[in-house]
Parts: structure tokens; C-alpha cells; sequence
């Protein structure tokens, strides 16, 4: 088995490495306190300029709770991407399940979203994770979720 990548966070530069996910879909700036194999925490700057904000509500812009959850997804890709050590190669990343998901609060433009995932099982090609997404120490979020990641190269 191939050692861990050596990183405890990752900029916005070190995530482009990792995951293929590009504007306006990157849905995280940086990733920090990461674990190999256990976890980490995601972090996303809510801003007015989000090109979801102008459909979902141009009276009341509120984050869709269904990009909530993919910021959690693409956080615990970047920690697979540093655990199987494959920064700079192809790692794609595909929902199987979404399960006990729950909103809890809004989350809205000017909000600091962390989104802290942890490892439930995980090493081969399937992983399960529990994420939670908090802003100022509210849960807004909650979700377990399975995905198959699949190294291209």
C-alpha cells in the first residue's frame, strides 16, 4: 500500500490537483486538519456572486441543500486523494448513496460553511463517510454518503 500524500490541509491549488471539479462547481477554497484514512474539514466561503444565488431565491439567496452535500462529497475526495496518495492523477469520484441526510439551518451568503467529514469505511474503491456542515457551530447539515472512487490512469 502506498504511503499517505505528506499534506494536513489543502489550498485551493493543492484541491485542483486532486479532484476534476471546476468553476462554478468547486464548491470548496480549502481543506484543513486532514487525517489520512480518518478525516477532515472542508471549507467553503458563501458568497452573493454563486451562480446558484440567482435562481435559488433572487429575494432570499439560500445555499441549495443539495450543493451542501457535494461540498461535503468533494472534501472527502480530497481526503481520499491525499490518504491513496494520487495528487497530480486522475481520480474521479462518484455518488453510490446518500443516506440519513437532514437540514437543519439555512446557510446564506457571508456564511463560513465547514464542512467536517469523517471516514467510515474507506481504502479500496468504495468509501462511506459521515459529514456534517456546520457554520458558526450550527448544524445545517447532516449526511452519510458512499462513493466509488475510480483512479484513471
Amino acid at each position: 500500500m502506498t504511503e499517505p500524500a505528506p499534506y494536513t490541509s489543502a489550498d485551493i491549488h493543492l484541491i485542483q490537483r486532486i479532484i476534476p471539479h471546476r468553476y462554478p462547481f468547486l464548491l470548496i477554497d480549502k481543506v484543513r486538519d486532514i487525517v489520512p484514512f480518518k478525516g477532515a474539514v472542508g471549507i467553503k466561503n458563501v458568497t452573493f456572486n454563486e451562480p446558484h444565488f440567482q435562481g435559488h431565491f433572487p429575494s432570499e439567496p439560500i445555499m441549495p441543500g443539495v450543493t451542501i452535500v457535494e461540498a461535503m462529497a468533494q472534501t472527502s475526495a480530497v481526503v481520499v486523494g491525499i490518504s491513496m496518495n494520487v495528487v497530480d492523477r486522475k481520480l474521479l469520484t462518484y455518488f453510490m448513496g446518500i443516506d440519513a441526510c437532514k437540514f437543519r439551518r439555512k446557510v446564506v451568503p457571508g456564511d463560513v460553511l465547514e464542512l467536517h467529514v469523517t471516514v467510515k469505511r474507506g481504502g479500496g474503491k468504495i468509501w462511506k463517510f459521515l459529514g456534517q456542515a456546520m457554520v458558526e457551530g450550527q448544524l445545517c447539515a447532516e449526511a452519510e454518503f458512499t462513493a466509488m472512487m475510480d483512479l484513471q490512469d
